[in-house]
């Protein structure tokens, strides 16, 4: 008898969840858009609606004082202005997308200055569910500018044609400042493998979306041996394992051999009928660009080598990251 009506407690409670959930994101949905069609009517009213006006100022700073009176707070001059630049960079509201996002979310991507890296996160954060925070990281860690660096590298290679798209989960480098490791971890890959475990969410989080975790030390046997792999994991949007090979040191040929036989290794033995093949992921602490244009890495569809920092980048390193990218995409367009 307790267990029916523990039972009948908790489906009821599920049923309220669910309710409260889906008026919260009815609520949201309505918002935004209220939100976009105020941005719509300040902009109309600044010279008819041009986005360059010479009163906008003081109509901004007037109307925020009359709503802040009349609803309370939310209508800053700051907010008011992002509704202004929300209607702005988005004259066509797309409900599908606008209205799956938290207006927190759509304010701080306002902010990015870039179109296709801020059309970027907009997808990204709607279709993932990226809170406040997982966005805010990820735009501090340049989560879009190392996807792009990596992308950037394969059409530069002139590769054949991927078996798999791989250009939206390959990233390089990968930021794990969330370890809290020192920069410095040289010879301690085991440390290094029980930080991520530890911090298996957010290391899902990092690698992108459709990881799902497999197994650490994943045994890999033949008839007379028997070979471990770090961490493996499979990625339900490309259909294929994952393996991730970790080093505390700079890339040498035997990490690619290693790698490469791991991925032959998982093809050919754990590889289902239905699944693409294997990818390997090499983490290391820094590879030379010789040694990748001359190993197999330069026309392999399937092992990548990517670099891995435990501290978030700086606005210095950014800029540099966004630098290359600029030469090596006019180098691609010549």
């Amino acid at each position: 008898m307790a267990n029916e009506v523990s039972k009948i407690y908790n489906d009821i409670a599920e049923l309220l969840n669910i309710a409260r959930a889906k008026a919260y994101h009815s609520v949201n949905s309505i918002m935004v858009e209220t939100y976009w069609k105020i941005g719509q009517r300040i902009v109309e009213e600044e010279q008819g609606g041009s986005s360059r006006a010479e009163y906008g100022t003081k109509l901004i700073e007037n109307l925020s004082k009359y709503l802040t009176d009349t609803f309370g707070k939310g209508f800053s001059e700051a907010n008011l202005k992002n509704m202004r630049q929300f209607y702005i960079t988005y004259p066509e509201f797309d409900r599908q997308c606008l209205a799956n996002l938290s207006w927190s979310n759509i304010a701080r991507i306002l902010r990015i200055d870039n179109s296709s890296e801020r059309d970027y996160y907009l997808k990204e954060a709607s279709s993932q569910n990226w809170s406040y925070r997982q966005l805010e990281r990820n735009i501090k860690s340049g989560y879009y500018h190392r996807l792009l660096s990596t992308q950037v590298q394969n059409d530069t290679e002139k590769c054949l044609p991927m078996i798999i798209d791989t250009n939206e989960f390959i990233k390089d480098p990968y930021v794990l400042e969330f370890l809290d490791l020192p920069e410095n971890i040289e010879g301690k890959e085991s440390v290094l493998e029980t930080a991520l475990i530890n911090n298996l969410q957010k290391f899902l989080l990092e690698l992108g979306k459709g990881f799902s975790f497999v197994a650490r030390q994943f045994r890999i046997s033949t008839e007379t041996d028997h070979f471990y792999a770090d961490l493996v994991f499979y990625n339900y949007i490309l259909k294929c394992f994952v393996v991730i090979d970790l080093k505390t040191t700079k890339l040498t040929h035997a990490d690619i051999g290693q790698m490469d036989m791991y991925v032959r290794m998982f093809d050919e033995l754990k590889r289902g009928a239905d699944d693409n093949p294997t990818l390997g992921i090499i983490l290391c602490t820094d590879k030379s660009e010789t040694m990748v244009k001359y190993s197999v890495l330069k026309e392999s569809q399937q092992i990548f080598a990517s670099k891995y920092k435990t501290v978030l980048p700086t606005e210095e390193e950014l800029a540099d990251m966004i630098s290359k990218e600029n030469i090596k995409l006019l180098t691609i367009e010549e």
